[in-house]
């Protein structure tokens, strides 16, 4: 069984996720970050891109002490799976996801990782092949829901969001929109790549709430009949 995909993203008021450098921004404040933190700690893994790695170099873990002791009180690891989208193998021996916090780490490829890199990586993390040229995100969820994650977070990039909403594989999305307009044609949005063409093909939402929160507004959405979307 696929896990149940849950995507946390903040952008600007213009619908920006970072600059058009992909250099990371502040969009949400104190509020949303311990909201992040609270919903981080209640899935069992949480996924990037390797854009995201190589941008931010995040290290993917559950930051307070309260959401700490939560997981400890359920028998979990300190820390969801961490799990990286990687089709090249481009994932640095020394990105922070790899070494800070315990806990298991996965990183998805392609075929055509280069096996050299692969090495360096399989001392820190399983190593996942998902599909030929580039990662398949559906033979990925089937693989992470065989490891038993039922409930997964992602958090970016733009392109894996693309990804997993083109192939119908999320369930919910929240979107905190901040007071700040970024700007620019080559800024990443939350959905990035070709987009869709068709008007059939949108990803229709239903929105379930909506809360102000820090200096912006956080909205959360259902997606509508997921899996149902057509390339």
């Amino acid at each position: 069984m696929r896990p149940y995909v849950v995507v946390n993203i903040a952008m600007s008021a213009d619908g920006k996720i970072s600059t058009r450098e992909r250099r990371q921004v502040r969009i949400s404040g104190a509020q949303d970050f311990t909201r992040v933190d609270r919903l981080k700690a209640g899935c069992d893994a949480i996924m990037v891109g390797i854009g995201t790695v190589l941008a931010d170099d995040p290290s993917l873990t559950v930051k307070s002490e309260e959401c700490l002791n939560y997981r400890r009180k359920q028998g979990w690891d300190d820390h969801p799976i961490r799990v990286v989208v990687d089709s090249s193998g481009s994932t640095p021996p020394n990105a922070s996801f790899l070494h800070k916090g315990e806990g298991k780490r996965v990183v998805a490829i392609s075929g055509k990782a280069d096996p050299k890199k692969i090495i360096l990586l399989e001392k820190k993390a399983t190593i996942l092949v998902a599909g030929k040229d580039e990662v398949d995100l559906g033979i990925l969820m089937d693989e992470l829901g065989s490891m038993g994650i039922c409930r997964l977070m992602v958090e970016g990039g733009g392109t894996l969001i693309a990804g997993l909403m083109q192939a119908g594989l999320v369930n919910e999305i929240f979107t905190f929109i901040g007071n700040i307009i970024i700007g620019g044609k080559n800024a990443p949005t939350i959905a990035d790549g070709e987009g869709f063409i068709k008007e059939s093909e949108f990803a229709r939402l239903t929105l379930l709430e909506a809360t102000r929160i820090d200096n912006g507004i956080l909205l959360q959405w259902k997606v509508n009949n997921p899996g149902q979307i057509q390339d």
